[in-house]
């Protein structure tokens, strides 16, 4: 049976929609591979393409990225361009969204280890009301990701290591914001994809960050980087293989090394 396809023209709608069961439809990059297959069955599809979710504003140090933007348009935030570019291919990223991107598995999802480093926040809306969550915690199924909300980072280092250029998921992926002065690092929150089966904080690495110069803080950060990890194996890594190359990763984003 195909799915009924729902266009509703607001938050608030697409959310009195969802009370009565189906999937929101953003880009389409997640869920119709799944329609299509039949892998999940699915009766009704809710699409928030026009639902005004579309806007991208920045106002002083923060930025507002609705949750149907784009990856392609979210490129014209500068720093975050090499997380865009690391996600799939363009033509997945002109139809992937902000919002969608969230809800992807490790070791795909990389905007969210990147969100996760900003520290943003979800303005995330049901028929019960609104509501402010971070980036990981739980999203009801009758509940609806509106936009992300973030500071704009004094200092920002992103890699991600895959196995090839394009439309290739991740084997360790490190995003980080940072704080220096006086040439020490004075706050550092640092997120790592691949190497769990959610995007995690690196606790143990920000702390030995804290309070040292970066070129000498990179090094210790990274060996206790694999603090809280359990990374996995895949048709990508190894789990061995993840936990054997973090440490390197996690030095070479701090330096911006090749």
């Amino acid at each position: 049976m195909l799915a009924k396809v729902h266009l509703p023209s607001s938050a608030g709608e697409a959310a009195e929609l969802l009370d009565h069961g189906g999937w929101l439809l953003g880009g389409g990059t997640l869920v119709m591979p799944r329609v299509n297959t039949g892998a999940v069955p699915v009766d009704s599809l809710i699409s928030l393409r026009g639902a005004g979710l579309d806007g991208l504003h920045v106002t002083g140090d923060t930025a507002e990225v609705g949750a149907a933007v784009t990856l392609a348009r979210l490129a014209d935030l500068t720093f975050l361009r090499p997380v865009v570019r690391s996600i799939a291919s363009p033509p997945v990223r002109n139809l992937a969204t902000v919002g969608g991107n969230l809800f992807a598995a490790q070791p795909h999802g990389d905007l969210a280890v990147a969100l996760l480093a900003l520290d943003a926040r979800l303005d995330v809306l049901s028929t019960a009301g609104t509501r402010s969550a971070a980036v990981g915690d739980p999203v009801a199924a009758n509940e609806v990701v509106t936009a992300v909300r973030f500071a704009l980072p004094k200092v920002w280092r992103y890699r991600k290591a895959m196995r090839r250029k394009h439309n290739s998921a991740s084997i360790v992926t490190v995003a980080a914001a940072l704080e220096i002065a006086d040439g020490l690092v004075t706050h550092a929150r640092i997120a790592l994809g691949g190497v769990a089966p959610t995007p995690v904080r690196a606790l143990a690495a920000e702390q030995a960050l804290i309070g040292k110069l970066l070129d000498e803080g990179a090094e210790a950060a990274a060996q206790v980087a694999h603090e809280g990890t359990a990374p996995f194996d895949d048709a990508y890594a190894s789990a061995w293989y993840r936990a054997r190359v973090l440490p390197v990763h996690v030095r070479r984003a701090l330096l911006e090394e090749d």
